[in-house]
Formats: C-alpha cells, sequence, structure tokens
C-alpha cells in the first residue's frame, strides 16, 4: 500500500512536472511567435524621404541645367523638355511594372515577377528590409527613392545625342529603354533577400540535426537565393567566375552609369554627327547655368550614395563622407591636370571633375574608405580627361555632352575599384554575409575584383547590344533623327515651338 502511494505520487508529480515543461515551452513558443514585428524608424524613414527628393533634384533641376548649359542656345529648352519628360513617363512606368519587375517581387536570377505591378498589395502599412537584421523602411518610401534613380539614368543619355534627336523618339526609346534593359540590370544587381530570413535560414540549417531538416534549411537557402539577382548573389550566368559575396554596387555605378553611359555612345553612333562636327565651334552656351546644374548634382549626390544605405547610421555617415571628399579630389584633380596640359584652368574641367568623381564613388561610397574614396577620385579624372579630349576625337564620335567618357568610363573605374577599396586592410568595410557569424564574410581581393569585371562585361554587354537593337526598332518607327533643316534652326522652335530665351 505504501508503495502503491509512493509510486502514484512519484506518477503524479512527474505527470505535473511534465504539463509544466509543456505549458512553459507553450508559452514559449506562443511568446516568440507574439513577438512584434519590426517597425520602421521616423529617422530613417525622414532620411529616406528626404534623399528621394535629392536624387529627383538632380535630374530636375539639376541634370537639365547641366545639360542645357552645354548646349547652344537654340537647343537649351529642347534638353530641359527631353529632361523632364523622361522623368515623368518613368515615374509611370515604375509605378505600372517597373518595380514590380525590378525589386518589387521576387521573382528570379534574371527577372522579379509581376506580383506587385501596378503597385498591387503596397499599402502604408507595406515595410521593406534594409541591410541590418531587423531594421525595416515602409515600402512606399523604398518604392519611391528607387524611382527617382530610374528617373536619371535614362536622361543621362540625352547628353550624348543631344541637339539632333526627334522627341518622339526619345520618347519611344526610353519607354523601351528602361522596360528592356533598366528593369533587368536593376534586378540582376540589387534584388536581394531581406538579411533576416537569410540570417534565419542559416541558423536552422546549423541547428538541423536530421537529414529532412537540414534538407529543409538548405532548401530555403535556395528559394531565397533564386529570387535575387544572379550578379548580386554571383550566381546564373557568372556562377562559374564569381564567389562569394557577387558583385558591389552601392549606389549604381553598373545600373546607372555604366548602363546609360554605353547606351549613349551606341546612341551617337547610331544617331550620327551634328552638322558641322568637328569642324564648327559648338561652344556651351551658358556655363553659368552648367555650374549651377553641377552643384545641384553634388547636392543631391548625397542623397544618392548616403540614400542609398536606406537608413540613417553610420555607414549613412561614412557614404556621405566619400561622396564628399571623392568629389573634391576628382575636381580639384581635373582641374589641376587641365591646367598642366593646355594651360588654363576651366570651369568646365572642374565642374567635369566633380561629375567624374561623383560617378566613381557611387558603387563605392558604403563600402571604401576615406582615403581610399580619395585616391579614387584623384585617379578617375586623369581617365575620363583623356576619354573626352583624346580619345573621343581619335574615334571621331560625337558624344555631345561626353556621357561615355565621363558616366561609362568613370563608373567603369568606379566600379572595378570597389572590389579592392572595400578590402578591410585599405580603410574598406569588407563583405557582409548574412549567413554567417556576426555578418563578416570572406573577402579575397582577386575574386571580388573579378565578381566587378563580370558585373561590368554584363551591363556593357546587355546595355549596348540591346540598346543597339532598340534604336534600330526606333529608327524603323519614326526614325531617330530631325531633318537636316530642323537641325540648323535648332530643336526649340522647330520641335517644341517654343525658345529658352526671347531676344
Amino acid at each position: 500500500m505504501n508503495k502503491l502511494f509512493k509510486s502514484r505520487t512519484a506518477l503524479a508529480v512527474a505527470l505535473g512536472v511534465s504539463a509544466l515543461a509543456l505549458g512553459a515551452s507553450d508559452v514559449l513558443a506562443q511568446a516568440a511567435a507574439a513577438a512584434p514585428a519590426p517597425v520602421p524608424n521616423k529617422g530613417d524613414t525622414a532620411w529616406l524621404l528626404v534623399s528621394s527628393l535629392l536624387v529627383l533634384m538632380m535630374s530636375v533641376p539639376g541634370l537639365a541645367l547641366f545639360y542645357g548649359g552645354l548646349v547652344r542656345s537654340k537647343n537649351m529648352l529642347s534638353v530641359l523638355t527631353q529632361v523632364m519628360a523622361i522623368v515623368a513617363m518613368v515615374g509611370l512606368l515604375w509605378c505600372f511594372y517597373g518595380y514590380s519587375i525590378s525589386l518589387g517581387d521576387g521573382g528570379g536570377y534574371y527577372l522579379g515577377g509581376f506580383g506587385k505591378a501596378f503597385l498591387k498589395g503596397i499599402d502604408a502599412n507595406s515595410v521593406s528590409p534594409t541591410f541590418s537584421n531587423g531594421v525595416v523602411v515602409p515600402e512606399y518610401a523604398y518604392m519611391v527613392f528607387q524611382m527617382t534613380f530610374a528617373m536619371i539614368t535614362p536622361a543621362l543619355i540625352v547628353g550624348a545625342f543631344a541637339e539632333r534627336i526627334k522627341f518622339s523618339a526619345l520618347l519611344l526609346f526610353v519607354f523601351l529603354w528602361v522596360t528592356f534593359i533598366y528593369f533587368p540590370i536593376a534586378h540582376w544587381v540589387w534584388a536581394t533577400p531581406a538579411p533576416d530570413d537569410l540570417a534565419a535560414a542559416a541558423k536552422a540549417l546549423a541547428a538541423a540535426t536530421t537529414d529532412a531538416a537540414k534538407q529543409a534549411a538548405q532548401g530555403k537557402l535556395d528559394e531565397l537565393s533564386a529570387g535575387a539577382g544572379w550578379i548580386n548573389q554571383g550566381k546564373g550566368v557568372g556562377e562559374f567566375l564569381m564567389h562569394g559575396s557577387g558583385a558591389l554596387d552601392f549606389a549604381g555605378g553598373t545600373v546607372v552609369h555604366i548602363n546609360a553611359g554605353i547606351a549613349g555612345l551606341v546612341g551617337a553612333l547610331m544617331v550620327g554627327k551634328r552638322i558641322g562636327y568637328p569642324r564648327e565651334a559648338m561652344t556651351p552656351h551658358s556655363l553659368t547655368l552648367t555650374m549651377v546644374g553641377a552643384s545641384l548634382l553634388w547636392v543631391g549626390w548625397f542623397g544618392f550614395n548616403a540614400g542609398s544605405n536606406l537608413e540613417a547610421n553610420g555607414t549613412t555617415a561614412l557614404a556621405f563622407v566619400n561622396t564628399m571628399v571623392a568629389t573634391c579630389a576628382a575636381a580639384f584633380s581635373w582641374l589641376i591636370v587641365e591646367w598642366l596640359l593646355k594651360g588654363k584652368p576651366s570651369l568646365l574641367g572642374l565642374v567635369s571633375g566633380a561629375v567624374a568623381g561623383l560617378v566613381a564613388v557611387t558603387p563605392a561610397s558604403g563600402y571604401a574608405g576615406p582615403m581610399g574614396s580619395i585616391i579614387l577620385g584623384l585617379i578617375v579624372s586623369p581617365i575620363c580627361l583623356i576619354f573626352v579630349s583624346k580619345v573621343k576625337y581619335a574615334f571621331g564620335y560625337d558624344d555631345s555632352l561626353d556621357v561615355f567618357g565621363v558616366h561609362c568610363i568613370g563608373g567603369i573605374t568606379g566600379a572595378i575599384a570597389t572590389g579592392i577599396l572595400v578590402a578591410p586592410s585599405l580603410g574598406g568595410v569588407g563583405i557582409t554575409d548574412y549567413t554567417a557569424a556576426n555578418n563578416v564574410g570572406t573577402y579575397v581581393m582577386g575574386q571580388q575584383v573579378m565578381s566587378q569585371i563580370v558585373a561590368v562585361v554584363s551591363t556593357l554587354l546587355w546595355s549596348g547590344v540591346g540598346s543597339a537593337i532598340l534604336y534600330k526598332i526606333v529608327d524603323m518607327i519614326v526614325g531617330l533623327r530631325v531633318a537636316t533643316d530642323v537641325e540648323r534652326e535648332g530643336l526649340d522652335t522647330a520641335e517644341h515651338g517654343e525658345r529658352a530665351y526671347n531676344y
């Protein structure tokens, strides 16, 4: 009887302990399930929206005035109209399907899906991840920030064939170009899984004790990777060359500048030279306005580069400082080198150097250290100067406002240099790997530089060949170039029925 009582008591105690344990585990599970989801920080949201305004200012009025001052007065209004019309049209296309297929829907290695076409499923409560674990921003803020990048990129192309292209041809080309060139490349480079999702999948894989659990965790990692762009992840087409992190492009060296620059060169070749080039002098009609435009570009570029961190933190400050010092170095470098070569320091050279520095530091802005950015700025200006003053005339192409010489060449220089300047030993931030402990990845300079080269070559090929096809299609439909008498009269009155100046 005594034994029976003791055994029953022990059983009751055991059952009670088990019940408590199960209850505790349920409580913990419920607590985990009830853990609040990350909410946007007001400071991050404010900075991202301000950055969007700054990038918009880069296009209108910044780029419009920069380009407008460089053309002859009879074409000033046409350039202003072209830039602003592109900004307006691309903003609509971004909402209709651009955001969805670029960055808004998972898709695959090469293109996103149409799940968020016409901004379907996005509201004031939707959030997008940033580059930090547990940090999000409103998706509307992220969407409109990336919209401003899509707006300015095709507007950059205008400078390559300024003063001679039909307005209707330009609009048709830009519509096709952003659809088939810009949106896919933006996905290749910038589409990436959320850091929290990668970290959770990696932890699940590390904690898995059975084959089934390991397969499930690995399957989740593969699924996340499949929704990211192949250049970003180092997979897909370039997997045999790219390793680890894939290519690094913090704010658009490949997506924006190389992309637009090579499209501009192809356009300049296919549209043809301006009447009288290079025999007649085609000097800028207002370097004053060009300097104003360049200054607005410089100021706006802080939103372009520092805003690309999507948060307001130390990396944002790093990108801000790098943007400042690289531009200072490049502007001064161009001024001095041109002074030594030509005997006089020019304002045009000074502002051209500033833009070259901004272009070159764009992919490196969140990865390099300030001293590395200064060196990049000092180096890029002489390289671009050679292309705009020697190479262009040696080959005879008429890139009116040096889109290729500054944006494409400066972008290539910065993109490849990013693979070097990210090295911690050179003051860079190193590689981030959200599946590794403390998010610290492995940096191998040779592999990283090769990844950068693959990204550069892929952008040149896709945009260069694709643009040539699109120009040809547009030429067959509406014709690329204005008539000779229209070009001589000037595009302001002939194409738009207005003048920039009435005197």
